[in-house]
């Protein structure tokens, strides 16, 4: 064995799989990463709306009037409302109970029904919001698409990461990621042509728009098959799980695979009981500790500061309405650039360097954003053109290093670590951190801006550092690894395995010596003080 970056890489625990990307399984997957535009989507779209005066002048006359009229108002607090804030959060809360309901479904029905309910409850979310007359519908509105964009989440990236060979599974899992990125970048598209309508109505154009998506994956999910995995364990049909993994796999040759997934299907049911009650045990404690840290780690990048609130920020800034939201284009297409660019190595180069390249580029940009506008932007007035596309250069850049890493990697590795027992208790978890820390976030930001000023991009510097430390120290590489044989990363792992047995796979057996009568079944994980001879 050899060690490198953290793990002990073991040759046997990488076992190959016959099969390649053939047309049935992008195709497929292509339709259920549309769950990823409509997030995308909606993050884009909100944050262009509440820069929108029409917007602001109907629903939020106060911080309209504070933008327009108060001049002693400072640069940082303008747009501090705890109303328009809850516009934007109240999806976040929603998706987060919405999740707990999506795993399930995704567990009991499959990934197929939760991804269809997604697209159906953001597809009326959007009709709402676009025939919105006062802030209650606006508000019902988003609570819809919170539904649609909690069940979607969850079952996607389980649906991508089953869905493609071991040896893609990273390139086409980032694709939840980069759809994403194409929803945000379409939304700020849509954004920047509806605000130039003069009669005001702009606003609703964006906010139905939505449905353009959402109608294409509620649709297309009719026709999505279900995943081999999912099919094993809902109906036990052997011969229908072979003929569909020859099918996804383009080759007859899928008997080993097929035994990995049976059996890790089998090991699941003689041991499922309640999943979530399942994780909290230690034996899956490295992925209970991921379950939670990755997505909270995600969102204190500060990446839905930028998303949400980029138009704002540019007007911060003293940037016009359209210029701010031309800003937001372009860091999108950065983000969009830079997750197909992580698409394309992350199954090369593996999860960890991306982790680690990602994390100083974000860091170091937004400390040179802190300390420009510490700088440059007072209370009042703007600030110098050069100094005004320095900062949007840098934003950039921060997008770039977001979009190369932590975009598309901090739905990628979850959904690859979880066994098929706790796996939809696992993704749920994840997505429910996700949401209830993107709330935090969304919630506090504009009063953290006014309080804070350009201490903010300093507070989001400081969390950089410890999640980058983080994956240095306590994140294994998980690239080319088939999903059902993960439990190995933590046994060869050089913290971990002091948590987990090194040596015993899921369904080994352990010596006769331990039993009475013959061999008895040895759990996929054990504490080191239960570790035998």
């Amino acid at each position: 064995m050899a060690t490198e970056g953290g793990l002990t890489s073991s040759s046997s625990s990488r076992r190959e799989y016959n099969g390649k990307i053939t047309p049935f399984v992008a195709l497929s997957c292509m339709m259920a990463a549309m769950g990823g535009v409509i997030f995308g989507y909606d993050i884009g779209i909100s944050g262009g709306v509440t820069s929108m005066e029409p917007f602001l002048k109907k629903f939020f006359h106060q911080v309209y009037t504070k933008m327009k009229q108060d001049t002693e108002v400072s640069n940082y607090c303008k747009f501090d409302s705890q109303l328009l804030t809850s516009f934007t959060s109240s999806l976040y809360v929603a998706g987060l109970v919405a999740s707990f309901f999506a795993s399930w479904l995704t567990k009991s029905r499959g990934r197929k029904p939760s991804i269809l309910l997604g697209g159906g409850a953001f597809l009326a979310g959007a009709a709402l919001g676009g025939a919105a007359s006062n802030i209650y519908m606006l508000i019902f509105g988003r609570v819809l698409l919170g539904v649609g964009v909690g069940f979607a989440n969850q079952a996607v990236p389980l649906y991508l990461s089953e869905m493609a060979p071991p040896r893609y599974r990273g390139a086409i899992n980032n694709g939840f990621q980069l759809s994403v990125g194409i929803g945000v970048l379409a939304a700020n598209l849509i954004n920047f042509g509806t605000e130039k309508i003069r009669s005001g109505y702009g606003w609703r154009i964006s906010l139905s728009m939505a449905a353009v998506p959402a109608a294409i994956l509620t649709v297309g999910a009719i026709f999505l098959p279900e995943t081999p995995s999912s099919l094993i364990q809902l109906t036990n049909d052997k011969d229908r799980a072979r003929r569909l993994l020859q099918r996804v796999r383009g080759t007859s040759e899928v008997q080993s695979e097929l035994a990995d997934l049976i059996e890790a299907s089998e090991l699941s049911k003689s041991i499922d009981h309640n999943p979530f009650r399942k994780i909290l045990e230690v034996n899956y404690r490295p992925q209970l500790v991921m379950a939670v840290a990755i997505p909270f780690f995600q969102q204190v990048t500060g990446i839905n500061v930028i998303a949400f609130y980029a138009p704002l920020l540019f007007r911060t800034i003293g940037m016009g309405e359209s210029a701010s939201l031309m800003s937001a284009i372009l860091t999108g297409a950065v983000g969009i650039a830079t997750t197909f660019l992580s698409m394309v190595i992350v199954d090369r180069v593996g999860r960890r360097p991306l982790f680690l390249v990602g994390g100083v580029l974000m860091l170091v940009s937004q400390v040179l954003v802190g300390a420009i506008m510490a700088a440059e932007l007072g209370d009042h007035g703007g600030i110098g053109k050069g100094y005004a596309v320095a900062v949007i250069v840098l934003i950039g850049f921060y997008v770039a290093g977001f979009g190369v890493s932590w975009g598309p990697l901090g739905w990628l590795v979850p959904s690859e670590i979880f066994p098929l027992e706790i796996r939809s208790a696992g993704q749920s978890i994840v997505v429910a951190v996700s949401f209830l820390f993107t709330f935090v976030v969304a919630q506090t930001f504009l009063s953290m801006l006014c309080h804070l000023k350009a201490g903010i991009f300093f507070f989001f510097g400081g969390w950089v550092v410890v999640m980058t430390v983080f994956v240095y120290l306590l994140l294994p590489e998980t690239k080319g690894l088939p999903i059902e044989k993960m439990g190995d990363v933590w046994r060869e792992h050089w913290f971990w395995n002091r948590v987990v047995v090194v040596g015993r796979g899921v369904g080994e057996h352990l010596p006769a010596k331990f039993g009475e009568g013959g061999s008895q079944p040895f759990c996929s994980v054990v504490c080191v003080k239960c570790r035998y001879g």
